[in-house]
């Protein structure tokens, strides 16, 4: 009887410890663990630099609680074969997704190629492939805006100033003289930005005379020493400068600043992006203005996607185009309405 008596306590015992244990494996809350891989094509480069800021914030904050995401970062320096090997050290890493920032828009064959075979799906952003290889799987998406209204708004912002100021035409021959700074030759957003905003000045009545161009990369100081140049050959005649980018109309500025000249005889300086440093600039009257780039909005969208297809759940509730394609609307920023944009900061 004893012996019966201390082996039903034994298993009352047992039965208490199993209950205990399943309600406390009940009461922890699972939390899973994702991994993201982001390369961009250069790390100098202001706006993206802060559009992974933001990245990494939304990955921080994640709006599921169960989640915890760590974010892997590399920086291209400006070359594709550098991007391709940082896109295998990712995955072979363990990366669950892909964030890419192409270096050559125009080469993503072998970072797709590396990522299908390894079943990791990509989000490219800010540099859009071209479609033929968005169409190589079903597992590629892109986050950006569209180049074209970018140019198009700095085109209308330079128009609502030159309509406002009958100064900028300082000579008075009733013609708009102009440079424009661009990025990187033959790309895409080079080639967009300046033709709509050129465009739209043309559009709206404005008649211009184009003296000259550099091509600065996105680059402040290349910019400054591109600028220095054409105020050596044409003095005083330039009324407008059209950036494609903050940094570089910022190098324009400097430009003037360096060679000493009064802020009476400088002409228009126009950027795109809005930096935090291109909004500063607005706000203390350096640039005329600039096209706000939703880096927020881009990379709510980026970690949107991402979740989802680490968790599989939730894509049915992204709003794509075409299946693949997420684009933000850029916004114009002038001295009367930064404000609004500087607090997303």
């Amino acid at each position: 009887m004893k012996v019966r008596r201390m082996l039903a306590a034994g298993m009352i015992f047992c039965t208490c410890i199993h209950g205990l244990c399943a309600c406390g494996s009940q009461s922890e809350k699972r939390t899973d663990k994702f991994l993201v891989g982001v390369t961009f094509y250069d790390q100098s480069d202001t706006y993206l630099n802060q559009l992974i800021d933001c990245l990494e914030e939304q990955f921080q904050n994640p709006e599921r609680k169960d989640l915890e995401i760590t974010m892997m970062v590399r920086g291209a320096a400006g070359s594709q074969q550098i991007q391709d090997d940082q896109v295998k050290e990712l995955i072979d890493s363990g990366c669950n997704v892909l964030c890419v920032n192409l270096v050559d828009r125009a080469d993503p064959s072998e970072i797709i190629d590396y990522a299908r075979e390894n079943d990791v799906p990509i989000i490219f952003f800010n540099r859009e492939p071209v479609a033929e290889d968005m169409q190589q799987w079903e597992k590629l998406y892109y986050v950006g805006a569209n180049a074209e209204q970018s140019g198009v708004l700095q085109g209308e912002l330079a128009v609502d100033l030159i309509r406002g100021n009958g100064q900028i035409d300082r000579n008075g021959d009733g013609k708009i003289q102009y440079v424009v700074l661009e990025g990187e030759p033959g790309h895409q957003d080079t080639i967009i930005r300046t033709e709509s905003a050129v465009n739209t000045l043309k559009k709206n009545g404005i008649e211009l005379e184009k003296l000259s161009y550099g091509i600065a990369n996105w680059n402040r100081a290349q910019a400054q020493n591109r600028m220095l140049q054409m105020i050596s050959q044409h003095q005083n005649q330039i009324e407008l400068v059209l950036a494609n980018n903050d940094n570089m109309a910022l190098g324009a500025v400097d430009a003037y600043e360096k060679l000493n000249y009064t802020e009476s005889v400088f002409p228009v300086f126009l950027g795109i992006d809005g930096t935090d440093i291109g909004l500063e600039a607005v706000m203390d009257s350096r640039l005329s203005g600039t096209v706000y780039n939703d880096k927020e909005g881009q990379s709510e969208a980026i970690a949107k996607i991402a979740v989802a297809l680490m968790t599989n759940d939730g894509m049915e509730k992204i709003k794509f185009e075409n299946k693949k394609y997420i684009y933000l609307p850029y916004y114009k920023v002038r001295k009367d309405n930064v404000n609004e944009f500087y607090k997303k900061k």
